[in-house]
């Protein structure tokens, strides 16, 4: 892509970015108003709502209190007509009464114990009826029976006489009636005449909140329901989803006081309506009911002498959203064409623009090629111009690099074969890892060794290492990470086919500039040769050493022998058993049992199991086993332990013999008693251990002979204790020193090398 073409391309970003930033802006700030408005709307609608329901309110006031009043007088009459004991008057005539007064029916209410009862009625449905749970008309009637002024602030009061609003008839709830309650104290009941016709019922209705809901509708289309919420029963746990209510049934405290309850979410309703009384002024909230968007406005409606509540609206959101989407494209329209005309100016201005830097880009160009002549042609002092100048610098200073480059290339190119020569002339195998384990480089005697190609490798991570060597290899790396020099090992590597070549493997870091490590070189020798020959080189060492044992075994036991062929000749002549001669024969018979134990010991090949162990525990293992036989003998243990791990890779079974053997001998060399010291400590390298006797100590003529097979100076020994114990040691690339001199004991010093790793913990007894 061209300049010219990024550069329009930025000029008309920039401006599709401004307009659509302003275009969101204008989005924003006109849902705002819209909604604003609606939200006024919704206020003004429910005020007139509120308004209209209190002037219809009225105009019932007004009704209710002409048929009060024609009730009292009606009560008056059946005052005078009935007798003023209850027992003396019947149901039927009741209902004549009510026919003659032309009043739906008559009821009388009686005092119980704690109740208030209708006794008598022209209405078998009333009969029985309880007021005790009517609320206010209960309290009416308790005020009306003890000759109080009747308390309840809703009504119309009269004397002797209280009659309550239209309400539903509790035994006949289709029907809204109008009642009345007399007693003037000279009877023993209260009079209830009622009014019950489809004529007050349809009054009612024409007359309620709802039929002024109805129209509000008719002329907002936009609204979509009108909700009077009464805010004591409203979200009542007997209350259902849609508002209705099977407990609270009457006009007085039904939830939905009027209109209806179809946009409803009961949860966030009652906490909008709380939200509305408490702050006194309107709650909006934006949700979708029934997968429509819609807004709804709770407007608290105050009216000190009935009560409070709260009128809510409901509008459709899609009102803001039509008027919304029609600016939104008249915006676009507009938006577009400016758009088009942005879109040629900013070519055209580009173009003119980036004229100078065409130039320039030819002439690097012509640079990157290995042109730097000539020179460009600076027209001005501006940005361009001076870049212009640090170009034709720049382009002189890169031909005198280049020139210098290509003689240094020619140099390294020259040292790269040698070296390249060297390392694939070397008989020892040379790779290089990176630090994810893939092969970088390999020479030809890598090839040779392992038997892979360099196009087999180069990039992977062959199977050069056997699992048992893999935990081993990566300590290795990671002390080399740690800037630690580690020494040659000697380990085994597998070849392509996966046969096991004996190698001295040498590793080294390459590290950058930082001294962060970037990659491994291996360097590995066949070992196969030299192991050969250092095997057969042992073999014949141990060739000489049987002979040498063979050799002191067969001269040991010649003379227990000997003793045994002359005492048998003897007793052959003499044809008589000897006593002491067996108890001799047995003797020898033990020693040569000895000899013989002891070198199949030396000589027969057992099987070891080197682990990790703590030199210190095996120690105190040694010393609790020989401590009774020591204190048998007056001898005394004194250890002095370090604290700190001294951990050896060793066969556990093999030291405690060599400990064993050295502590018997130690025992042996004091037969009047004495302390067997017993130093540990550790040096960098290995675990070093002292162990000096306070015994006769030994000769110098003696001390260079200790350890040759069947050299020593106990009368019951064979000499072969000591060399098992130092074959055992060198087994484990350890020493065995002693050092002693007649009259003062003799010291032994064992090292073994520290493995570095913790081995398992045990107690130190």
């Amino acid at each position: 892509m061209s300049i010219q073409t990024k550069l329009s391309g930025i000029i008309f970003g920039s401006v599709v970015l401004i307009l659509a930033l302003n275009q969101t802006l204008n989005l924003y700030a006109t849902r705002d108003n819209l909604r604003q408005s609606s939200e006024s709307n919704m206020k003004m609608v429910a005020m007139q709502i509120a308004v209209s329901v209190e002037q219809s309110r009225y105009s019932s006031n007004y009704v209710e209190s002409q048929i009060a009043r024609n009730l009292r007088m009606a009560a008056g009459l059946i005052s005078d007509e009935l007798d003023r004991d209850i027992k003396n008057i019947e149901n039927e005539e009741l209902k004549n009464l009510a026919a003659k007064l032309e009043i739906s029916n008559i009821s009388l209410l009686v005092k119980t114990k704690d109740d208030i009862v209708v006794a008598k009625s022209s209405d078998p449905k009333e009969l029985g009826l309880s007021t005790k749970e009517w609320g206010f008309w209960y309290t009416a009637f308790l005020d009306l029976f003890q000759g109080r002024t009747v308390s309840v602030a809703q009504g119309q009061k009269m004397d002797n006489f209280w009659s309550g609003p239209f309400e539903y008839s509790s035994s006949n709830p289709e029907f809204i009636e109008k009642w009345g309650y007399y007693y003037d104290g000279r009877s023993n009941y209260i009079i209830d005449p009622y009014i019950r016709s489809t004529s007050v019922t349809d009054y009612v209705k024409v007359m309620s909140p709802d039929e002024i809901v109805k129209q509000t509708k008719g002329v907002n289309p936009s609204i979509l329901e009108v909700t009077g919420f009464n805010p004591d029963t409203f979200g009542s746990v007997t209350m259902k989803d849609d508002g209705s209510d099977d407990v609270n049934t009457k006009l007085r405290n039904r939830p939905i006081k009027y209109g209806t309850y179809i946009y409803g979410n009961v949860d966030q309703d009652k906490l909008a309506i709380a939200d509305a009384l408490n702050r006194g002024k309107p709650v909006t909230i934006d949700t979708v009911i029934h997968g429509k968007r819609v807004l709804k406005s709770f407007i608290p409606v105050i009216q000190p002498d009935i009560g409070s509540y709260v009128l809510s609206v409901v509008m459709d959101y899609s009102v803001i959203s039509s008027v919304i989407k029609e600016q939104l494209l008249n915006n676009i329209s507009i938006s577009l064409l400016l758009l088009v005309a942005f879109l040629l100016g900013s070519h055209v201005l580009a173009g003119f623009i980036i004229r100078p830097i065409q130039e320039i880009l030819n002439k690097v160009n012509n640079v990157a090629r290995g042109e730097f002549e000539p020179p460009l042609e600076v027209r001005s002092r501006d940005e361009l111009g001076l870049l212009a100048l640090r170009i034709n610098a720049m382009t002189h200073n890169l031909m005198q690099h280049t020139n210098r480059l290509r003689q240094t290339l020619e140099e390294n190119r020259a040292v790269k074969e040698h070296l390249e020569s060297v390392i694939n002339g070397t008989s020892d195998a040379i790779h290089t890892m990176d630090m994810d384990g893939r092969i970088v480089s390999i020479n030809r005697a890598f090839e040779e060794l392992y038997g892979w190609s360099g196009a087999e490798v180069i990039g992977k991570a062959p199977y050069l290492i056997p699992a048992p060597a893999l935990q081993q290899e990566e300590d290795r790396l990671n002390e080399l990470k740690q800037g630690r020099a580690v020494p040659p090992l000697e380990t085994v590597r597998l070849k392509r086919g996966g046969a096991v070549v004996e190698v001295s493997v040498s590793t080294s870091v390459i590290r950058d500039e930082e001294g962060n490590p970037l990659s491994f070189i291996h360097v590995s020798r066949d070992m196969t040769e030299r192991n050969r020959m250092e095997e057969l080189l042992r073999r014949s060492e141990k060739l000489t050493t049987v002979g040498q044992l063979a050799a002191g075994v067969a001269h040991e036991i010649r003379n227990p022998l000997t003793t045994l062929r002359g005492f048998l000749q003897l007793q052959q002549e003499k044809k008589l058993l000897i006593p002491l001669h067996i108890d001799l024969m047995l003797s020898e018979l033990e020693r040569i049992n000895l000899i013989v134990s002891e070198f199949l010991i030396l000589a027969k090949p057992q099987a070891v199991h080197f682990q990790q162990k703590d030199l210190r525990y095996i120690l105190s293992d040694v010393i609790s086993l020989l401590d009774s036989q020591a204190h048998l003998c007056g001898v005394q243990f004194e250890s002095k332990m370090s604290e700190h791990p001294a951990s050896v890779h060793c066969e556990e079974n093999q030291l405690k013999q060599v400990f064993i053997n050295i502590f018997k001998n130690a025992i042996e060399a004091m037969p009047a008693g004495g302390t067997i010291l017993i130093e540990q400590y550790n040096d960098p390298d290995s675990v070093v251990i002292v162990i000096t006797d306070e015994g006769e100590g030994i000769s110098g003529e003696v001390l260079p002979k200790l350890g040759e097979p069947f050299f020593t100076n106990k009368e019951t020994g064979t000499g072969l204790g000591l060399m098992i114990s130092q074959r055992i040691i060198q087994a484990h690339k350890g020493s065995l020193e002693i050092k002693s001199e007649v009259g003062r004991g003799t010291e032994i010093t064992i090292k073994i090398p520290f493995s570095g790793e913790a081995a398992p913990q045990e107690s130190i007894l």
